[in-house]
């Protein structure tokens, strides 16, 4: 694949991914890390931190982790100063820690519903909150990892569309309160990923993956480089002037139905 970026974009930069031990969020350490970055991995496995960091170091890259749950405000604070105390002052942030389900309303407990909640919404708030005191100012990039659900309902996802949409705000607030002071805020909203934990869900066979496709004016999955170069974008200086953005990188899925039975007028 062809690279639109000049070699080691991000040399000397130091970047702190939550969730970044798997998925979406790995592709974006490594691409991170391949373009010159040091890289901090937070998540709650330290065995799927100690995978995610030695793949990124057999591949050349400089990485390290350290356990902690988003959840836990203190936790986040203490593995930021460790990152600081590594590798310098943060310039990149990624908040990326998730958790989601299929379940109708009536099918969900209270508890359910607010552990998705405090996965998402209360994680990326602790995330950015905490790490105030820790990232470089001017000249931060904060990046929360959001989803379509934040704008468009989605049945059976109300736990998740309550917590992208409270990320969205989020974004935008701490966008315009933080801009002065140097940091941009921006979120990303992946679309229909391939080889990810929800694709395979949703996708179970051939037939729903046609049909899923089908519906994508794009008429393809997008892959974790597709992510990945966006916040590498957001990342570099080439973003400079871009702040309380929420990036669909989605192959046009938010624009809604694009099936060819989405474009058969309904008979009268």
């Amino acid at each position: 694949m062809a690279d639109a970026f000049k070699d080691q974009v991000l040399a000397g930069k130091v970047a702190y991914i939550a969730g970044g031990s798997s998925g979406i969020n790995l592709g974006i350490a490594q691409r991170l890390a391949a373009q010159g970055a040091k890289v901090a991995i937070v998540s709650r496995s330290q065995d799927k931190i100690d995978a995610a960091v030695k793949t990124i170091t057999d591949a050349g890259g400089t990485a390290w982790g350290t356990s902690v749950d988003v959840r836990d405000y203190a936790g986040v604070e203490t593995s930021l100063a460790a990152t600081r105390d590594k590798f310098g002052e943060i310039d990149v942030l990624v908040s990326g820690a998730a958790g989601n389900f299929l379940a109708p309303v009536v099918g969900m407990s209270a508890n359910a519903f607010k552990t998705v909640v405090d996965i998402d919404l209360i994680g990326t708030f602790n995330v950015f909150r905490a790490c105030f005191d820790y990232v470089k100012k001017p000249g931060a990039s904060l990046i929360a990892i959001t989803a379509g659900q934040g704008t468009h309902p989605m049945m059976f996802q109300a736990h998740a569309c309550a917590a992208k949409a409270g990320i969205n705000m989020l974004t935008r607030v701490l966008a315009m309160e933080w801009g002065p002071a140097g940091i941009r805020v921006n979120g990303i909203s992946p679309g229909p990923i391939s080889e990810t934990e929800g694709m395979q869900r949703l996708a179970a066979s051939p037939a729903a993956e046609a049909a899923l496709k089908g519906r994508i004016p794009l008429r393809d999955y997008g892959t974790k480089r597709d992510i990945a170069d966006m916040a590498l974008y957001l990342a570099s200086d080439n973003a400079a002037y871009i702040t309380g953005a929420i990036l669909d990188v989605d192959g046009g899925s938010s624009l809604g139905d694009a099936s060819p039975n989405a474009l058969t007028p309904p008979k009268r």
